[in-house]
């Protein structure tokens, strides 16, 4: 046992859940069609990147191999795919499965009907905060949304409410004109008002700017989540005298529940930075749970294929900057949380199947398969650490160091 460190690029699925019909999407595959229209000259954007999808290091741990990719590579980690057996294809549903716990029950849901939030709702939410009055109240695109009423919530004061597939109301506001802090406290009355209804998260969507020409969401996002309904794979952790370093938005993700710190930065490049730096701190039994959101929202929601493929070159170029520093009997996991395939209609979340690759210094390479739920990752972690088994999940680990 030493230390362990999941990383969950956000929405990058490889395609095959088996129930994607009962999502409607049935044929997404966010890594496949990345890869595809790469190879096919489609992803190219100048100045940005050319050419087929150049994943070198990812290639070599088992990403194609557990896409059922052809690829030169000699797998050098474990390498497999995992299916999702949570209710939803949201970003807690996959974070908490990750972690051990599968959301068995049914989210509450928003319909996608305009207005989308019940009138009585939102008049509760705005009488609670002293605001008079507010925008949106639909389904949208989080970008776009602000491209559209940004002006005029700026001019109006009036904070933005929009709701997308996923069990969420989310709501925007100017960071400097409504106030960060303010903005932040309406959200905690709007979690209150959603309780009832099972919604996971109320998400801050703080925006900058001083025109539709320069409006941009800040760095300062953050999730209101309800806790997970069971101890989770970091509880477990702090249990046992380990320390979680939260990296991104997983504490908010898990309501900050099992969360010994919590490290924010603003883009892939820069969360990457802090979990070197966590890295260099974390001791024997602690885990690392890392986050990188911009797949998802930058270019999976975004259907921005360039915009995607250049991201996860930028992540596998990095990769041996990971890899050095891993000690002996260290474990790292790459995997994700749901799919976000940039080619598929609309702007949601896709369900898919999603990567698992492990490697470290002791870890010896091979197959493990299809996993049939995420916990999968949770009870390896747990194994890997020496902890308790988790209630959910079977490990991939044949032995506590991490050795298959």
């Amino acid at each position: 046992m030493t230390r362990a460190i999941l990383i969950v690029l956000d929405s990058f699925g490889i395609g095959g859940a088996a129930d994607a019909a009962a999502y409607g999407d049935v044929g997404a595959d966010t890594f496949g069609h990345i890869a595809a229209a790469a190879n096919a000259g489609k992803a190219d954007t100048p100045g940005l990147r050319s050419g087929p999808l150049h994943l070198p290091n990812m290639a070599a741990l088992g990403l194609y191999a557990a896409a059922g990719l052809e690829h030169a590579a000699w797998p050098t980690g474990l390498y497999g795919r995992a299916a999702e057996i949570s209710s939803g294809k949201d970003t807690p549903s996959g974070h908490w499965e990750l972690a051990g716990v599968p959301v068995l029950f049914d989210w509450g849901y928003f319909p996608d009907t305009q207005p989308a939030f019940p009138e009585e709702l939102i008049g509760s939410i705005l009488s609670e905060a002293g605001i008079v009055g507010s925008l949106g109240n639909c389904h949208a695109s989080g970008t776009e949304i602000i491209h559209q009423l940004g002006a005029q919530s700026l001019a109006t004061g009036w904070p933005i409410f929009y709701t997308s597939a996923d069990s969420v109301m989310q709501i925007a506001a100017h960071e400097e004109a409504f106030g960060l802090q303010r903005l932040y406290a309406l959200c905690k009355i709007a979690r209150r008002h959603v309780d009832p209804l099972n919604i996971g998260r109320v998400i801050a969507r703080p925006f900058a700017g001083t025109d539709v020409e320069n409006f941009k969401r800040t760095a300062n996002r953050r999730d209101f989540a309800i806790p997970p309904p069971e101890p989770t794979l970091m509880d477990s952790v702090i249990s046992a005298g380990g320390q979680v370093h939260a990296v991104g938005k997983i504490a908010d993700i898990f309501a900050h529940q099992g969360i010994s710190q919590s490290y924010k930065a603003d883009g892939n490049m820069a969360l990457f930075d802090k979990m070197l730096s966590v890295m260099d701190l974390a001791k024997a039994g602690d885990l690392i749970f890392v986050n990188l959101v911009d797949f998802d929202t930058l270019y999976g929601h975004r259907r921005d294929v360039a915009g995607y493929a250049a991201a996860l070159e930028a992540f596998d170029k990095r990769l041996p900057e990971l890899s050095g520093r891993l000690r002996s009997g260290d474990l790292a996991i790459i995997t994700a949380d749901h799919g976000c395939d940039p080619t598929w209609s609309g702007s949601e979340h896709t369900r898919e199947n999603v990567p698992v690759l492990a490697f470290g210094p002791d870890i010896t390479a091979g197959p493990i398969g299809q996993r049939q739920t995420f916990s999968d990752v949770g009870a390896s972690i747990a194994r890997h650490l020496g902890l308790p088994a988790l209630r959910h999940g079977n490990s991939f680990l044949k032995t506590q160091n991490g050795a298959a």
